[in-house]
C-alpha cells in the first residue's frame, strides 16, 4: 500500500507538469501564431 501511495503522489507530480507544459504549448503557439498573423496584416 505504501508504493501505492508513492505510485500516487508521482502520477499528480507528473499530471501536473503535463498540465503546465500543454498550456505553455498552447499559448505559445497562440502568440507565435498571433503574432504572424499581425504582421502579415501589417505588411500583406
Amino acid at each position: 500500500m505504501a508504493a501505492d501511495d508513492e505510485y500516487t503522489g508521482f502520477a499528480d507530480t507528473r499530471q501536473r507538469r503535463t498540465r503546465i507544459v500543454a498550456w505553455v504549448v498552447i499559448i505559445s503557439l497562440i502568440l507565435v501564431g498571433g503574432g504572424a498573423t499581425v504582421i502579415s496584416l501589417l505588411f500583406g
